[in-house]
């Protein structure tokens, strides 16, 4: 077989990412025809900004999704490596192609002979698996804690703005280094601050439903026995991993028990997903402390005030709504945040296995031989940048809508 032109690598690629364009299509159409109905969300597409944004966001997170069910990819073993195509130029036909297997290498091969392409492909589901959930559970941190903050103020103020500070103030590098190292992780520590961060989704669930209905004790005790029993057995199957709450040499602190744990989570990903949940918290606390204390002194916070509305109540159900345009935002810049970040960690290959096709990792291994060739660590690079681009954009296009309101 003959190599592909550039053309031909080009169609190859736009026809093997055919399912990615037909819901990039149906979504844009369905969205387009009832924007009006659709809340900020539909204001987006008013913005042309958030549109390309948007578009570059959804783009990943589809080609992510259908990567992982092995819809696009063109070798579904990102790890297997095949004689005679190491650091082969895209285009690259495969020698002794097996019937069904497709033929060539699109973006060439590796420094270990493995698709870029399809090692690309994969490196997005890494990334759209856990930067928007880190990013919520950050979230979920920042404003149960910093509602409080900026509402009450005085002592209680005073002590988490400083623990704030005081992690805002440790260079993220290196206090990401010490969290995935082998030494801190193999005392526990990670596994701790898993126990302590995956607790507040709880709490604020508690809360939100408590302050909401607690007029209501018929609907609101079912109510939160339910979606409290089912985040509690969530978290214990976030934390727990083989029947372990925490398992380190010299001891162990019993968890869920196997026949409840339907998963664990891989111990170099959790200890990412905290690390990056730890870093991103404070910042996010800072904003919603900034914005409950300016909230708080509007007329509708006094009127609720004046009703007998619960301090609870008037934080999440008066001043929360009414700062959601910059969070909003701001979480569309945490995820592109957090992105950097995970490809940074890749990078320097802390926490996600050495084999990992996260981009971080693929960038770094082909940054090895990037004098001689570009192939491997270019569509990487690029589609980190365009996915934080998107992010940035999507961002520009809600604050631009949310100021209209």
């Amino acid at each position: 077989m003959e190599p592909l032109s550039t053309f031909e690598i080009i169609t190859r690629i736009l026809v093997q990412l055919s399912p990615v364009w037909i819901s990039l299509i149906l979504l844009y159409t369905m969205s387009i025809a009832f924007k009006r109905r659709l809340g900020l969300y539909g204001k987006l597409f008013d913005s042309p900004i958030g549109m390309i944004g948007f578009g570059l966001v959804m783009f990943w997170v589809f080609t992510g999704v259908y990567g992982a069910m092995d819809m696009i990819v063109t070798h579904p073993d990102v790890l297997a490596q095949v004689s005679g195509m190491k650091n082969k130029v895209p285009g690259t036909p495969m020698r002794g192609a097996e019937e069904g297997e497709y033929a060539w290498y699109l973006l060439g091969g590796d420094n270990l002979a493995r698709d870029v392409f399809s090692r690309l492909i994969k490196g997005a589901w890494e990334v759209i698996k856990i930067a928007p959930l880190a990013a919520i559970f950050a979230f979920m941190v920042g404003i149960t804690l910093g509602l409080p903050a900026g509402y009450f103020g005085g002592k209680l103020d005073t002590l988490l703005s400083f623990l704030a500070n005081l992690i805002l103030a440790f260079p993220v590098i290196l206090l990401f280094y010490l969290l995935v190292t082998p030494e801190i992780v193999a005392t526990g520590v990670p596994n701790y601050m898993a126990i302590v961060l995956f607790v507040f989704p709880i709490i604020f669930l508690a809360v939100l439903l408590n302050s909401r209905f607690h007029t209501r004790p018929k609907l609101r005790t079912p109510l939160l026995i339910g979606v409290l029993g089912f985040a509690t057995w969530m978290y214990l199957q976030l934390v727990s991993s083989g029947g372990y709450l925490i398992k380190t040499p010299e001891y162990y602190i019993p968890g869920l028990p196997k026949v409840l744990d339907f998963f664990d989570i891989d111990s170099g990903l959790l200890v990412v997903f905290v690390s990056v949940v730890f870093v991103n918290s404070p910042t996010v606390f800072r904003i919603v402390r900034g914005l409950t204390m300016d909230i708080k002194t509007r007329d509708y916070v006094a009127a609720a005030q004046t009703r007998g509305e619960g301090s609870w109540y008037i934080m999440l159900w008066e001043i929360l709504p009414n700062a959601r345009g910059p969070l909003i935002v701001d979480f569309c810049l945490r995820i592109g945040y957090t992105t950097i970040l995970l490809g940074t960690l890749g990078f320097f290959g802390l926490g996600l296995a050495p084999e990992s096709p996260d981009w971080g990792s693929t960038i770094n291994d082909g940054r090895k031989l990037l004098s001689i060739y570009l192939h491997p660590a270019l569509p990487p690079a690029l589609a980190l940048l365009s996915l934080v681009l998107g992010l940035n954009l999507l961002a520009d296009g809600l604050r631009e809508e949310s100021l209209k309101d």
